[in-house]
């Protein structure tokens, strides 16, 4: 199961107490204090590893709690230092305040390390508190409580370009045709409930692309699963509008565009500032009237949008189109 958003609680260990003791030796009347200090609490730390492509592990545990530190011991002992807890996350894995959402981290790559919550310091034993006065002290102190936080985890893909279409647009068949994802595909709406990757190859170059489950209008308003999925287009280079331009579609082109610029614009401007390439796709029904389709063409032209015309099922203008995206790749 694909999970890309969890709320989770975390505690860091408290702290041990420090030790309240006194030598106790044959011969040795007057030993004097030795309570050692109490240990560290255990931290929270979390890791962006390629182990796991999912926040499913949060999906049943939602508390995370870390191991406290040990009670100080007399001969000068500390106590043992709590355990930290080291948990694996996805690289786009970002960390939010919980309820009002403000950015904490964000794991950009994989083998980032973040401090999400800190043990708590161990007190100290009677033994610091001796003095030329207070031969014999009888204090202690306490361990500090461990960090307790409630966050957000939410995940958003790190993809190189982003099918973004209605539902049946052909997304899913056209990943599936340029890499080697395979993703379920029929033809009824909402075939894609979670994204799909899929390395695209094109002359030497290997890039990453992302079927993103189907728009509808009110996307950004919650409308189907837009909210749910809007989110991973944020992190992409380059968007792919797939529109579906043959004559069984109950939307004209145009109209399809303007729906899915509309969505976009309105849960987040700035993706519109990213690279765009129209794919007008299942060219192959739309072999009669063209006209609906000329308009599109029309329109991308006179934006100097870059414009493809294929059809994924029979794979005409592929290479086409992967050469566009392509293009706008530059090497790290």
């Amino acid at each position: 199961m694909f999970i890309d958003r969890a709320i989770i609680s975390f505690g860091a260990g408290n702290g041990g107490d420090g030790c309240l003791s006194f030598r106790r030796e044959k011969f040795i009347p007057h030993g004097g204090p030795d309570g050692g200090d109490g240990g560290k609490g255990g931290n929270i730390i979390l890791v962006s590893s390629q182990v796991c492509q999912s926040l499913t592990d949060f999906k049943y545990k939602r508390q995370f709690q870390a191991e406290n530190g040990g009670q100080g011991r007399s001969k000068k002992q500390s106590g043992k230092k709590g355990a930290d807890i080291i948990l694996q996350v996805p690289a786009g894995t970002v960390v939010k305040t919980f309820p009002d959402e403000k950015l904490i981290f964000d794991f950009e790559r994989l083998g980032q390390e973040f401090l999400l919550a800190k043990g708590g310091k161990g007190g100290r034993g009677n033994i610091h508190f001796k003095s030329s006065v207070n031969q014999a002290p009888r204090r202690i102190e306490k361990g500090e409580k461990g960090e307790v936080i409630k966050v957000i985890l939410e995940l958003k893909l790190i993809a190189y370009a982003g099918l973004v279409g209605l539902p049946n647009a052909g997304k899913s068949t056209l990943i599936s045709k340029i890499s080697a994802a395979r993703p379920k595909i029929a033809d009824y709406p909402f075939t894609t409930l979670t994204p799909n990757l899929g390395v695209v190859d094109f002359k030497n170059k290997s890039l990453i692309v992302a079927d993103i489950p189907g728009i509808l209008e009110g996307a950004h308003q919650g409308q189907g699963m837009g909210l749910e999925f809007l989110r991973h287009i944020e992190r992409t280079r380059v968007l792919l509008f797939i529109i579906d331009v043959s004559p069984f579609s109950s939307l004209p082109p145009m109209k399809n565009y303007e729906i899915l610029e509309k969505e976009l614009s309105m849960y987040q401007v700035r993706l519109l500032q990213k690279k765009l390439v129209v794919v007008a796709n299942k060219i192959d029904l739309a072999t009669e009237d063209r006209t609906r389709i000329d308009v599109l063409r029309k329109f991308c032209r006179k934006r100097k949008i870059p414009y493809v015309e294929i059809s994924a099922l029979k794979g005409i203008n592929l290479e086409k189109l992967k050469k566009t995206f392509f293009a706008f790749h530059e090497p790290d």
